[in-house]
């Protein structure tokens, strides 16, 4: 896995019960339907790009990668956001995602 923030270290480790809850979260909602790995992270991936979040793009895009999804695919899902958020916010995404692929 790649290198992962200061700032989410910190607080793992600074909250070790508060992170293992939360990592229990993601587990159980992660298996509490029907989508396969593939397409919860693309969809967790799209979910960062509308929300406009960068930081979570970036991871999005890294685990994306980590798990064999192409940069095409990748590029797909952000390019989906376009008739939703705009063009600009699209580009914005693009360019954090291009930050990732670039160093791939």
């Amino acid at each position: 896995m790649s290198q992962l923030p200061q700032p989410y270290t910190n607080i793992r480790s600074e909250f070790p019960d508060v992170a293992a809850a939360y990592d229990a979260l993601g587990n159980a909602i992660h298996e509490a339907g029907p989508l396969d790995d593939k397409t919860r992270q693309l969809v967790k991936l799209a979910i960062a790009v509308g929300a406009q979040l960068e930081g979570a793009t970036h991871a999005h895009v890294r685990r994306s990668l980590e798990m064999g999804i192409s940069p095409e695919e990748i590029k797909h899902t952000i390019l989906l956001a376009m008739t939703t958020i705009g063009f600009p916010a699209t580009v914005k995404a693009y360019t954090w995602a291009g930050d990732e692929l670039q160093e791939k």
